[in-house]
């Protein structure tokens, strides 16, 4: 079992002289205070030292006697002085017993100083629970089988916590503000019990129809009652295909639902979150509210469903046809003096399309390029910024003074990154093109309400595994995200986009997590940077192996710069304190200056905390041959 961090003030032995230095010197400091005399007029005591022993000194000079007035008026002042001094003394001896010289904290061992330098290196590890650990009849799946998971993971794997989609389809699914957590509790109550930390997610999205999904969560029969009525409260494609995971940012502020916007949709079920898990609030389980902002619970467009028929690397298709969204583009270009620019339709091709077989994000000339090209890519980008900034600050709100962090997904689409119209980011809602940083204005936005973290996938991914005709760049697309999040003062955190279990996968993710190696250089202390925590996706049977439960176990270890749990986050640089409210509404055209570029931070090439390599593997197989063999 990891040994548990105590957490009592500890100094080193340097520290401690400091200590003893600072005791001696105020055994040894004269008492001088100011008071007031019956004049008003300030009397300063002569200096009473409190040494021991000191060498002796020659007679003061004594001054002439004084007689008649004279004497009567240094009579009066010497009386003045002395009762002055009386009183000075008494509030000095008052101090003294009010305020004792602190006992300096116990000394470290050589060993524990070491620990303290390595542990600003520490990155905390969450594992992704499974996407159906709640059913969608609102029951904890298998809660004896999840406890024993739970429990391998915190006790042999020494992670810090898990992280939890909490699906509005299934708490809010009886009827509009009809809230049912218990599921839920239940399921924190056993990450408590198994000394895990919780990330938890509003998932104010659809499960189903997406990479890696395993089960079908809808969204609630209430809300798809609405979409039956009025289709267009959903995405909608160029061909009038309606995406049923997330309802389109255009009813954002529309009260379509039995009276309620989407926009209070959200505030409504996170103040009830709140309300209901007080307790695992207040008791610091709860470290991290991620907030849903679109499909895959990511700040995007669903540009690219698998349940449309999109297979990568397509560059997938603006979802902005709606009606309620082509009227605000309509309203838009009318206010640029422009009614005759319309959405690209047609010209950006289908699904499955490369960027040159389309007209809009063809290098040469592409639509992409042009004035109208430029407005309506602004436009598309910047409803999605509009988008997150509202549903953030509702989430500040609800829980506004709770000791956890808010943080965002944003999506790593990767492919056609080395395509000069970065087609697939495009489409996605960023617009990050030669020129224009599409992710620093994101980080902005984030960076009002408190800081929040911008949380970004494929850090797994190495450009080498890709297929060439993707002209795909996860590598740089990571540093360029990560980047941007540290320029704008929020912290990065990371996680891998698919599940994986081969120690090159981790030692890609242990690089994007301190990019610069544990600092500095290696002999401990802060590194330059890393994110504030890891997610690994995904508890799963498969990583339970014996093969690769031991890769997943060093791995941790390494996130852990060799270190033990840490169960307190002020160790490691990460104090919990209070959520405060949100800074003042920053302008688009503010959030819009974040798109000059800068080149990213620089990023070492390898990781300098390797869980090992060709050999580790090829140990690997000869365990699981000889376990095979003998079990």
């Amino acid at each position: 079992m990891p040994r548990i961090h105590r957490t009592k003030p500890r100094t080193s032995s340097k520290n401690f002289q400091i200590w003893t230095n600072i005791a001696r010197t105020a055994s040894l400091l004269p008492i001088m205070i100011t008071t007031s005399s019956p004049s008003s007029q300030p009397v300063r005591l002569q200096q009473r030292w409190t040494c021991r022993s000191r060498a002796a000194s020659p007679a003061p000079l004594l001054p002439p006697p004084a007689t008649g007035r004279r004497r009567r008026r240094r009579l009066v002042a010497d009386s003045q002085k002395t009762a002055a001094s009386l009183r000075v003394r008494a509030i000095a001896a008052e101090s003294e017993q009010a305020s004792p010289l602190p006992e300096p904290p116990p000394l470290l061992t050589e060993e524990e100083e070491e620990e303290e330098k390595m542990l600003a290196n520490y990155v905390p590890v969450y594992v992704m629970l499974p996407l159906g650990v709640v059913t969608a009849e609102n029951e904890l799946e298998d809660a004896a089988g999840l406890r024993a998971r739970l429990r391998r993971l915190r006790r042999e794997a020494g992670v810090d916590g898990v992280m939890a989609d909490v699906w509005w389809g299934i708490v809010e699914g009886a009827g509009p503000a009809r809230y049912e957590w218990r599921a839920y509790r239940e399921l924190f109550r056993v990450a408590q019990e198994e000394g895990l930390k919780v990330q938890a997610i509003m998932s104010f999205h659809a499960c189903g129809g997406n990479v890696g999904d395993a089960v079908t969560i809808p969204l609630p029969r209430w809300v798809r009652d609405v979409g039956d009525d009025d289709p267009d409260v959903y995405y909608t494609s160029p061909g009038g295909a309606r995406n049923h995971e997330y309802l389109t940012i255009g009813v954002d502020v529309r009260p379509l639902f039995h009276g309620r916007t989407a926009i209070q949709l959200y505030a409504d079920f996170m103040k009830s979150f709140r309300e209901n898990m007080g307790d695992f609030l207040d008791s610091g389980l709860i470290v991290d509210i991620e907030v849903g902002l679109g499909p895959a619970g990511e700040l995007r467009y669903p540009s690219y469903p698998e349940s449309q028929g999109w297979e990568f690397p397509g560059i997938g298709q603006f979802q902005c046809y709606d009606k309620y969204l082509e009227e605000d583009f309509r309203a838009a270009a009318t206010e640029a003096g422009h009614p005759e620019w319309e959405l690209p339709g047609d010209a950006a091709g289908e699904y499955n399309y490369t960027p040159e077989d389309t007209r809009f994000f063809a290098a040469d000339g592409g639509t992409y390029l042009t004035e109208a090209g430029r407005f309506f890519l602004t436009w598309y980008s910047s409803k999605l910024l509009e988008h997150g900034d509202r549903v953030l600050d509702e989430a500040n709100m609800a829980f506004l003074g709770c000791s956890l962090k808010l943080a965002a997904k944003v999506s790593g689409i990767h492919w056609w990154y080395r395509h000069p119209s970065h087609a697939a980011e495009l489409a996605a809602g960023y617009y990050n093109v030669p020129g224009r940083d599409g992710y620093r204005p994101v980080a902005r936005m984030l960076a009002r309400h408190d800081c929040a973290v911008l949380n970004f996938t494929c850090a797994e991914m190495r450009d080498s595994e890709q297929p060439p005709e993707a002209m795909s760049s996860p590598e740089r697309l990571v540093r360029q995200a990560l980047s941007a999040a540290w320029r704008e003062g929020v912290e990065a955190a990371c996680e891998n986009a698919l599940s994986r279990h081969d120690r090159r996968g981790y030692n890609q993710m242990l690089l994007n997590a301190r990019p610069n190696g544990v600092g500095p250089a290696g002999g401990g202390g802060a590194p330059p940077r890393r994110v504030a925590a890891v997610t690994y996706l995904l508890l799963s049977d498969e990583l339970l192996t014996a093969t690769n439960f031991r890769a997943f176990k060093a791995f941790v270890r390494k996130m852990h710069a060799d270190q033990d749990c840490c169960p307190d986050p002020a160790r490691y640089g990460r104090p919990m304190r209070p959520l405060e409210r949100s800074g003042p509404e920053v302008a688009i055209e503010r959030l819009l200056d974040a798109t000059a570029p800068e080149p990213p931070y620089p990023f070492d090439g390898e990781t300098d905390m390797s869980v090992g390599g060709g050999l580790a593997e090829l140990i690997d197989w000869v365990f699981d041959k000889v376990e095979w063999i003998f079990c």
